[in-house]
């Protein structure tokens, strides 16, 4: 495939099993760039021969985390350009951002990273409310300035200066219906319930917490002092309540409603019952049995 104008950006996406998605994400990109990379999980569907239709590079490597896999790209394969874009395969790249994507990278004296604003759609609505709009992710960066934390809430560190595309890219995934997004976050939950276990949500290699930085650090410094203190149990009730009511996730009506019932809530209470759980297998017991 032959395109006249490329962009010196490289493009690698995280697949596996989306043959729902990925053509939808690929139309949005194979006119942008001539270097468009797919990592893939060992797919068992379509996903491989869309790719291959769209003449994308296509690696495979066993998946453990998302940051695993992409920091694993970016070690072991040689993007063609300078500046490198993480795409789910589920989200779009609208004309607006590409065209100010065309306009500002590699432009702008010292910027080494770039945040993009997502709109996500859950059940056919975009959720403009509940802290989910605006969303600014860290996606787009140069090459050899930019490693992701290796944590199951992965973001991406970026050595020197980050600035803010104001352009939305669109996250619209096919396949996110109630089973999956319920199997999708029993899977998270091993990881995130590891990391509190293992106290490994700040080290040396992760986002510094700062109430006084941007939102990442500000949300990593809220969930280390405060949530994780919170009592379990308590904590997803006033997480809910303040994702819903004070953020005004209701406004998005029975989507909103869902969506924040399980991930606001069922998903943090869910979290929790395991800890209690593993931490009720850490401690000696007295069991009934040994009263009779």
């Amino acid at each position: 495939m032959k395109i006249d104008n490329p962009l010196d950006l490289s493009i690698i996406i995280l697949t596996y099993n989306d043959q729902l998605n990925i053509e939808n994400c690929l139309k949005s990109i194979c006119s942008v760039t001539d270097d468009i990379i797919i990592i893939d999980s060992y797919s068992s569907d379509d996903t491989l021969k869309i790719c291959q239709s769209y003449c994308c590079k296509i690696y495979q490597n066993k998946f453990i985390n998302q940051a695993n896999q992409f920091n694993w790209a970016i070690d072991n394969i040689e993007a063609k350009y300078g500046w490198i874009l993480r795409l789910d395969s589920d989200e779009i790249l609208p004309g607006g951002l590409i065209e100010e994507i065309s306009s500002r990278m590699g432009k702008e004296k010292g910027v080494n990273g770039y945040a993009l604003n997502r709109r996500m759609y859950w059940m056919n609505r975009w959720l403009k409310h509940g802290r989910m709009y605006p969303h600014y992710i860290l996606r787009l960066f140069k090459k050899g300035c930019a490693r992701y934390e290796d944590r199951t809430e992965e973001h991406l560190i970026v050595e020197g200066k980050v600035d803010r595309m104001e352009n939305d890219f669109l996250e619209d995934n096919h396949n996110n219906n109630l089973d999956f997004f319920t199997r999708k976050h029993l899977a998270t939950a091993v990881g995130e319930v590891e990391e509190i276990l293992n106290d490994t949500l700040c080290d040396d290699k992760s986002v510094e917490p700062s109430i006084f930085g941007n939102k990442v650090s500000r949300t990593r410094w809220l969930k280390i002092n405060i949530y994780n203190k919170t009592p379990l149990f308590v904590r997803p009730f006033i997480y809910f309540f303040y994702r819903y009511f004070i953020c005004l996730g209701f406004l998005d009506g029975k989507s909103g409603l869902v969506f924040h019932m399980l991930q606001a809530f069922w998903y943090r209470f869910y979290i929790d019952a395991c800890l209690y759980e593993k931490r009720s297998q850490q401690k000696p017991t007295k069991s009934e049995y040994d009263e009779l």
